[in-house]
């Protein structure tokens, strides 16, 4: 598999409450993350992941690009947290050694129910 592919298959497997499966596959010693709002360890993540996925079983995740570079993957998606929700546009960066995952960079802006760019979020 393809770094970019890994990175996807983490994303999807994380998206469909099997957080635990997707780090134990996937992520490397000394892993850190760079979301604001969790410290930034691999078990704390792994329980943010849990919980949003226990609250929003019908979570829509879909991966609109990726793209790789040296040991670089950026994934930009549309999450939804249900079929009726406009959800956000996000980006996540991952950091591979190896084929592991060791850092990650994930950001969000919502979709708006109207906006002033014709290009739109995707």
């Amino acid at each position: 598999m393809t770094n970019k592919e890994i990175a996807i298959d983490f994303l999807m497997l994380a998206s469909k409450r099997r957080a635990r499966e997707a780090f134990g596959k996937y992520v490397g010693d000394g892993f850190k993350h760079h979301n604001v709002y969790f410290k930034g360890d691999a078990e704390t993540l792994i329980g943010a992941i849990d919980d949003n996925a226990a609250q929003s079983p019908d979570k829509i995740f879909d991966v609109k690009r990726a793209l790789e570079d040296g040991n670089l993957v950026a994934v930009h998606s549309h999450i939804r947290q249900n079929p009726k929700d406009l959800g956000a546009a996000v980006m996540h960066i991952f950091q591979f050694s190896g084929n592991k995952i060791v850092e990650m960079w994930d950001f969000g802006q919502a979709v708006p129910v109207k906006t002033v760019n014709e290009n739109g979020l995707f």
